[in-house]
């Protein structure tokens, strides 16, 4: 099995509130232990970082942002920058998500220019990918992903892109119900991998931890994270309980002892 920690990111999305936020992080930090071999990282809104911080100081969990701008400061109304995150205690955040995209006009150009600021910052950017459901069907699936991976990692070198997580994150999966079987996920993440490998070098790309996401729950975790380029779960609406979420992280504790 790989030497790459696994990881399993929690996606609050649009949900819970200050108190449900700090309640929430605070029973799935009591669970996580230090040196199970797995990292844990939750992802709050952004009016919950601070406490959600707060909650989970002294734990062995990572605080996420869910999105950044690539500017440190300026007029860019409503925007956070890589430069705030840090200072409210965030060490990852995540990167083009397709709802991003979908519904906010995100471009690969600019998720690039927020990948770069977020390692700039020694922010762990979790870079999300993934292809719709007419593009699935069309035979597009490789063309799409591989096409945003290598547009988000473009100019930047190897020892740049160190610390970069890909989530792979098929768009008809997500909040749906519908799960990508195992051997789909690990087909898609073997591509991926190779693809860095042939960007970047394989030193690197055997490195990088890639992660699925997509309607990822207690009961298929197991599966999807025995495959081998599978190294990590990005979850949205399990997370935002500690029932199921601590059940997906407890699998991801089991393939670092695997």
């Amino acid at each position: 099995m790989s030497t790459r920690t696994p990881l399993i990111a929690g996606n609050w999305k649009l949900h819970n509130t200050v108190a449900e936020s700090r309640a929430l992080a605070g029973a799935i930090a009591a669970h996580v232990r230090d040196g199970s071999g797995c990292d844990v990282v939750l992802g709050p809104v952004a009016t919950s970082l601070t406490a959600v911080k707060q909650a989970l100081d002294g734990s062995a969990v990572g605080l996420s942002a869910q999105n950044t701008h690539w500017e440190d400061s300026g007029a860019w109304t409503g925007e956070l920058s890589p430069a705030l995150l840090l200072d409210a205690g965030c060490g990852y955040c995540f990167i083009g998500h397709s709802e991003r995209r979908q519904f906010f006009g995100e471009t690969d150009a600019g998720v690039r220019k927020k990948v770069a600021a977020l390692l700039a910052h020694e922010i762990v950017p979790i870079l999300c990918v993934g292809e719709s459901l007419e593009q699935r069907e069309a035979g597009q699936t490789l063309d799409v992903v591989l096409g945003q991976v290598e547009a988000a990692t473009e100019g930047l070198d190897a020892g740049a892109l160190a610390p970069l997580v890909v989530a792979y994150e098929p768009i008809w999966a997500i909040g749906t119900g519908r799960t990508a079987k195992a051997e789909d996920a690990q087909d898609v993440h073997g591509a991926i991998r190779g693809h860095l490998s042939e960007l970047k070098g394989k030193s690197w790309a055997d490195s990088v931890r890639l992660l699925y996401g997509g309607s990822v729950k207690p009961n298929n975790a197991d599966e999807l994270l025995s495959q081998p380029d599978v190294d990590g779960a990005l979850v949205g609406g399990a997370s935002l309980s500690a029932d199921n979420f601590i059940p997906i992280i407890d699998a991801g504790v089991r393939r670092a002892e695997s």
